[in-house]
């Protein structure tokens, strides 16, 4: 497996991490208006203020970002917005990922031409490709940039896992650099690791610490759209040699790791950023809005962390 030889463009990721997207790296919400359309000014203000606030880059048109309901005019016109909003101080993450391939290769394009900084390529859900249609459905997508892609290995979503040894093999191809993992089974990190220098980062919040550990970039996060600095600072903690510090952010913020996925993503981070006073709006069916029980618990949650003041 190449070590660290990179493309023409010298996007691998070495061992000083030079060519790494971001530590942070923020799954941001798409801001909606009350008619459910996109509310472009309040999705723009929000992504200044996640850079603001510990984000090292954002992922527009995850998961997060209600991508199964946007369409491609949306997310393009979102890729725009968003790197015109935070310039060169955050890399922008582009996701066009879907379980089309022809449709993921003409979106990349897209997004490539609206100016983004990198790809985030999601695996083909619900259709199942084997191993030999994983590798040409993410080359395609990658043979559409020379911008970095970054493959989200997402089994509780997509009912399918990219092996470690699927995974070394993509890293062959040169702009594939990183795997956002989502696959809760430390082993099958570990084993990548192993097996090729591929980036690796966290795709759920709880796992940003244990995968530091074995030499993780860090996080693509939903969490940090309430607690960035201190993601942020246990990163740099981390990488500092203070890991016991590092582990103490990482323990005070499991409560809100719970409670923001008390149901499904992104239904309570976009009630507790509405909390919050940030104009993001409800939600596209079939998704729907927190119920009370769900706003209540969010609530306490970040009262008893300072992260939203008490009320009467």
């Amino acid at each position: 497996m190449p070590a660290c030889s990179g493309g023409p463009q010298g996007y691998k990721l070495c061992e000083d991490m030079e060519h790494s997207l971001g530590d942070i790296i923020t799954a941001m919400v798409t801001a909606l208006n009350g008619d459910g359309s996109v509310n472009y000014d309040a999705t723009a203000e929000l992504a200044a203020h996640l850079v603001d606030n510990g984000s090292d880059g954002l992922v527009v048109s995850g998961t997060t970002g209600e991508s199964p309901t946007l369409t491609d005019d949306e997310k393009v016109e979102l890729f725009r917005v968003v790197k015109e909003a935070v310039g060169g101080r955050a890399t922008v993450i582009a996701g066009t990922g879907s379980n089309d391939t022809a449709h993921s290769v003409e979106l990349t394009r897209r997004a490539d031409a609206a100016g983004v900084d990198g790809i985030l390529a999601v695996t083909p859900y619900y259709n199942k490709p084997p191993v030999a249609g994983l590798i040409r459905h993410f080359g395609a997508i990658a043979a559409a940039t020379d911008k970095p892609v970054i493959l989200y290995n997402i089994p509780g979503r997509c009912a399918l896992n990219i092996e470690p040894e699927t995974l070394a093999e993509l890293y062959r191809i040169d702009n594939i650099v990183a795997v956002k993992q989502a696959n809760m089974d430390l082993e099958q990190s570990r084993r990548l690791v192993e097996l090729c220098d591929m980036g690796l980062y966290a795709g759920n919040d709880d796992m940003v610490y244990p995968l530091l550990e074995y030499g993780g970039l860090g996080g693509i996060c939903v969490a940090s759209h309430l607690a960035g600095p201190q993601m942020k600072e246990m990163v740099r903690l981390y990488r500092a040699g203070n890991a016991d510090e590092a582990r103490a952010i990482d323990e005070s913020l499991k409560p809100l790791y719970e409670a923001i996925f008390i149901n499904t993503n992104p239904i309570p981070i976009k009630a507790a950023m509405n909390m919050l006073g940030h104009n993001v709006g409800g939600l596209r069916l079939p998704l729907v809005e927190a119920s009370e029980e769900e706003q209540a618990e969010l609530r306490r949650v970040m009262e008893e962390m300072g992260l939203l003041q008490r009320t009467a």
